[in-house]
C-alpha cells in the first residue's frame, strides 16, 4: 500500500502552486479585509500643525505662573484657527485638535483656570509643551505607514484616510468555485427524503473562503455518472475562476468520480491522500490553463476542517499576504488521557474547559465522528495530535487549532 503524504508535505505543495495574483485600485469604502500591493505612504504630515490636546487657553509658559491673570484675546477653534499672535500677558481660548496660535507654547486646561469675563486666572502653572500635540507627531509626508501584504483592518482604513490617501493599490481577490457531487444531495429546504443528505459544504467552505478574501460561486451539484462529473469539470475549468473547490467524490469507491474527471482533464494531482484525520482523500492539482483545484472530502466535518488547513491559507497566499498563510498553531494543556495516536496526524474537535497559567486546557468531545456537525459546531479548537504521537497524560502540553480566525 503507497503511503499517505504528511500533512505538512501536502500543504508546501499547494502553496508552493500559489502565484500572487494581479492588482487593482479600489476606494477606501471597498478595501476592508483586502491585501495590500503596494505601500501605504502618507501623503501629508499629520497633524499637519502643532494643535491642542486639550480645552482650555493657549499662552506663555512664563505668563502662566501660579495665580497669574491674563487677558483673553480670541479663540483658536479645530479648523478655525486664531488669525493674531498670543502677546505677553494674553491668553486665546483654545479647543482640542485646534491649531496653536503664533507665540503661544503651551496650553492651561480648562479645570485649571477661572474665567470672568475677559480675564482668565491659572489655578494651576503652566509647563512649555504641555497639551500640545507637535506637527507630525502620528507621521510625516512621505512615510511608509503599511506594508504591502498586509491585510486591512477597519483601523488601517482609517489611518489611510488620515494619510490622504482616498484609494488603494489591492491584490486582485481570488475567484473562487464550488463544485458539488453527489447523487444523494438537496439543498436546504428543497423537502429531503430519508435517503437524501442535504447539501452544506458549500456553506462553510464558502463562508471560510469569503472570510479569506475570496469571491465565491456556486457552480450546483454533480451526480454520480462520468460522463456528468466531467461535463461538470470541463464547464468549472473554462469558466475563469482561479481555484476550483470540488466536495466529495474523492476517494476510491465506485462512485468516487472526481480524481479520474480532474485526470481527464489534464489536471495532475499534486496531492491524493494524506495522513490526516478527518480529511484522508484531500486533492490537489493544476490544469494545463493554470486553475488551481482543491478536491476536499464530501463528509462536511472533513470538508470544513481540510478547507480550514489548505484551502484558507491557499487563498491567503494567492493574495501575497505577509504573514506566513500556514495554520497557527497555539499551546493549551490536556484536560485529559489521550491514548497513543497512529500514522495520521488528528484534528480532535474540542472544548475549552478551563485555564492554568493562561493557557487554555482541552478537552476532546466524545464524538468525532466527520459526519457530525453538530460536534463541529459545539467545538471551540481543534486538538491537534502529530503522527505516531505517545500516549499522553492530563496536564500535558499540546496545541490546539483555533476554528474561527
Amino acid at each position: 500500500m503507497k503511503a499517505l503524504m504528511p500533512v505538512e508535505e501536502a500543504l508546501q505543495r499547494l502553496l508552493s502552486a500559489a502565484k500572487v495574483l494581479g492588482s487593482e485600485s479600489v476606494a477606501l469604502d471597498a478595501a476592508d479585509g483586502r491585501v495590500l500591493a503596494a505601500p501605504v505612504v502618507a501623503r501629508r504630515t499629520t497633524p499637519g500643525a502643532d494643535v491642542s490636546a486639550m480645552d482650555g487657553y493657549a499662552v506663555h509658559a512664563d505668563d502662566a505662573t501660579l495665580d497669574a491673570t491674563l487677558r483673553v484675546t480670541g479663540e483658536s477653534a479645530a479648523g478655525r484657527p486664531f488669525a493674531g499672535t498670543v502677546t505677553p500677558g494674553a491668553a486665546v481660548r483654545i479647543f482640542t485638535g485646534a491649531v496653536m496660535p503664533e507665540g503661544a507654547d503651551a496650553v492651561v486646561i480648562q479645570e485649571d483656570t477661572r474665567r470672568e469675563g475677559d480675564a482668565v486666572t491659572v489655578t494651576e502653572a503652566a509647563t512649555i509643551g504641555r497639551h500640545i500635540r507637535r506637527a507630525g507627531g502620528d507621521f510625516a509626508t512621505g512615510e511608509t505607514l503599511l506594508p504591502a501584504g498586509h491585510r486591512l483592518r477597519a483601523r488601517d482604513l482609517a489611518l489611510a484616510a488620515s494619510a490622504d490617501v482616498a484609494e488603494l493599490a489591492v491584490i486582485r481577490r481570488p475567484r473562487v468555485g464550488l463544485l458539488s457531487t453527489g447523487d444523494e444531495l438537496v439543498r436546504p429546504g428543497a423537502g429531503a427524503a430519508a435517503h437524501n443528505v442535504i447539501l452544506s459544504n458549500i456553506y462553510s467552505v464558502g463562508a471560510l473562503a469569503r472570510r479569506a478574501g475570496a469571491e465565491v460561486a456556486d457552480l450546483g451539484i454533480l451526480p454520480d455518472t462520468m460522463a456528468a462529473t466531467q461535463e461538470g469539470v470541463h464547464a468549472a475549468l473554462a469558466s475563469g475562476i482561479d481555484v476550483l473547490v470540488t466536495t466529495g467524490g474523492a476517494s476510491v469507491g465506485d462512485h468516487d468520480l472526481v480524481a479520474p474527471a480532474l485526470t481527464a482533464q489534464g489536471v495532475e494531482l499534486a496531492v491524493h491522500k494524506i495522513a490526516l484525520r478527518p480529511g484522508k482523500p484531500l486533492m490537489f492539482g493544476r490544469s494545463p490553463a493554470g486553475t488551481l483545484v482543491v478536491g476536499l472530502p464530501g463528509n462536511p466535518v472533513s470538508a470544513h476542517v481540510c478547507a480550514l488547513l489548505f484551502l484558507v491559507p491557499l487563498l491567503r497566499a494567492l493574495q501575497g499576504e505577509a504573514v506566513a498563510p500556514k495554520p497557527a498553531l497555539k499551546p493549551a494543556r490536556l484536560g485529559v488521557d489521550l491514548k497513543a495516536n497512529d500514522h495520521r496526524m488528528d484534528f480532535m474537535r474540542a472544548a475549552i474547559v478551563g485555564e492554568e497559567d493562561g493557557v487554555p486546557v482541552v478537552r476532546p468531545l466524545p464524538v468525532q465522528d466527520s459526519s457530525m456537525l453538530r460536534v463541529l459546531a459545539r467545538a471551540d479548537v481543534l486538538l491537534v495530535r502529530p503522527p505516531n504521537a505517545p500516549a499522553a497524560l492530563a496536564g500535558e502540553p499540546c496545541q490546539i487549532l483555533p476554528l474561527e480566525d
